[in-house]
């Protein structure tokens, strides 16, 4: 595969350390490294080897890369290996692919409180799917998950999500039996969404009685816990969307769109189109739009 023109590499290698300079003390230690890794990345700065035709004599140097997950150069045989290992679990039955979401107001919370919040999530998202699943009303069975925690949308913007992969059909209660779900019908939407509101807001609240969570700026009065209350009280009202239907293309097609995230970052090389003093500019996805109008491109400021 031929070197894109334009790398994250080279974005960091011209304006990192002004951009570094202007954030200074605002940008973690492991930020910087991540910075370090991608800017050394197949370069001198990190060594080589020398590889050699035993046929031709012809020679050239490999750099090594720097092997850290969030470079787009690295991290490629590892994502191989993760799919290969998920194929290799599908059950030969019908999948669903299924996302849950939080509304925008909660993603504000989650940006500063990252590590508490996406563990809510991933717990509060499971717990929903397990329960209405063995609920015998619904499914009546015990199934399995594979998920991946998604916190970027193509923009480039704070969207934190789950993806998971689910089998049509599960182990019944008294495991003796396979129980298989209807075709294109896994468990009803709208009693996904309220059992996952419940179950986030209770989390979220109890996070917040337990000192779990900071706020700063516009956000500070948050901390009191009447006002935070308050400030959650719309969203026991509001819908929660969760996503489930079969996948186009079968679960492989899921896997190998998660396999490109689960040791990736936000944006490939391959999605950059260009750079200049003022700015970067890129192409992302619109998934308000349809057909060719979905493709756009976006330029942010350096």
């Amino acid at each position: 595969m031929s070197r894109p023109a334009l790398e994250i590499a080279d974005i960091l290698r011209r304006h990192g350390a002004a951009w570094r300079a202007a954030h200074a003390g605002h940008v973690s230690l492991g930020q910087l490294k991540v910075m370090s890794a991608i800017e050394t990345c197949r370069t001198a700065a990190l060594g080589g080897h020398v590889e050699a035709c035993e046929g031709c004599r012809h020679t050239r140097v490999a750099y090594n890369s720097c092997r850290n997950r969030h470079c787009p150069k690295c991290q490629g045989a590892a994502a191989r290996e993760w799919l290969a290992a998920r194929e290799a679990d599908l059950l030969p039955v019908g999948y669903f692919h299924v996302v849950f979401t939080v509304p925008a107001e909660i993603a504000d919370i989650a940006f500063t409180n990252k590590a508490a919040v996406y563990d809510l999530l991933f717990r509060a998202a499971s717990e929903t799917m397990l329960t209405i699943a063995a609920d015998p009303r619904h499914l009546g069975a015990r199934i399995g998950i594979t998920a991946v925690l998604h916190t970027w949308g193509s923009a480039l913007t704070h969207h934190p999500h789950v993806h998971m992969i689910v089998p049509g059909g599960g182990i019944s209660l008294d495991g003796t039996r396979w129980v298989s779900s209807r075709p294109a019908f896994l468990l009803p939407v709208h009693v996904l969404g309220k059992l996952f509101r419940r179950l986030f807001l209770t989390g979220l609240l109890a996070l917040h009685a337990a000192g779990r969570l900071r706020f700063f700026g516009d956000r500070a009065g948050l901390s009191d816990p009447q006002a935070f209350e308050r400030h959650l009280a719309p969203m026991k009202a509001k819908k929660w969307v969760v996503y489930a239907k079969p996948p186009f293309g079968g679960p492989e097609a899921v896997l190998a769109y998660l396999s490109r995230y689960t040791h990736r970052v936000a944006i490939s090389n391959r999605r950059l189109i260009g750079m200049d003093e003022d700015g970067v500019t890129f192409r992302y996805k619109d998934y308000r739009r349809d057909g060719d109008a979905r493709h756009r491109t976006m330029t942010l400021s350096t």
